[in-house]
């Protein structure tokens, strides 16, 4: 299916010179949503899917419903945002189109995995890969982690990243093929 078309853009917003890409467009529509949906979680190779909030989650939830293997959603959030016990928190610091953020994860999420061998792999999805600043920086904390499910200590892995919407024309892919290949949807450019 052609999912541009159903894409809109805002130009300088939230900022002057930055090309605001709207997916909500997406979730007007229960057919064309549960169709995304079910494209997305076809293209993650991992069983286990890390996605930043908000709009990661919007389309990263719903992938536990469908027909691939995907088994579970560990939340990126800001910060403030994940309820945790001592020593459960992870932040990472990422570098965001609009300048430095830090976003947070919980090591008890990671638990929840499903190991593949002696790992447990990933699948980082989130909505817009723009400048690549998130991804990375979230990619790099992940793959610093080591998890314990079940007494066995595993290594955490990002195998993959899945993105809905690129902008080809911006260098969020060159800053990601050298941790996981790149998987995009839709390819739209800034101009």
């Amino acid at each position: 299916m052609d999912y541009t078309k159903f894409i809109k853009f805002y130009p300088d917003f939230p900022i002057k010179g930055v090309n605001f890409v709207d997916i909500i467009p997406f979730l007007q529509d229960k057919q064309l949503f549960r169709s995304l949906v079910d494209d997305l979680a076809a293209m993650c190779a991992a069983p286990n899917v890390a996605a930043p909030e908000a709009r990661g989650f919007l389309f990263a939830a719903p992938m536990l419903y469908s027909a691939a293997n995907v088994h579970n959603v560990i939340p990126l959030r800001k910060k403030g945002k994940l309820p945790f016990s001592e020593g459960d928190l992870v932040q990472v610091e990422i570098m965001k189109e609009y300048g430095p953020d830090h976003v947070y994860f919980r090591n008890s999420d990671l638990a929840a995995s499903k190991p593949t061998g002696d790992t447990v792999e990933i699948t980082f999805f989130d909505d817009i890969l723009a400048t690549g600043g998130t991804a990375k920086g979230l990619a790099e904390g992940l793959n610093a982690q080591k998890v314990t499910i079940g007494g066995k200590e595993y290594k955490v892995k990002v195998k993959d990243f899945v993105f809905l919407v690129e902008i080809d024309d911006l260098p969020g892919r060159a800053k990601l093929e050298g941790i996981a290949p790149v998987k995009s949807l839709i390819h739209v450019t800034e101009g």
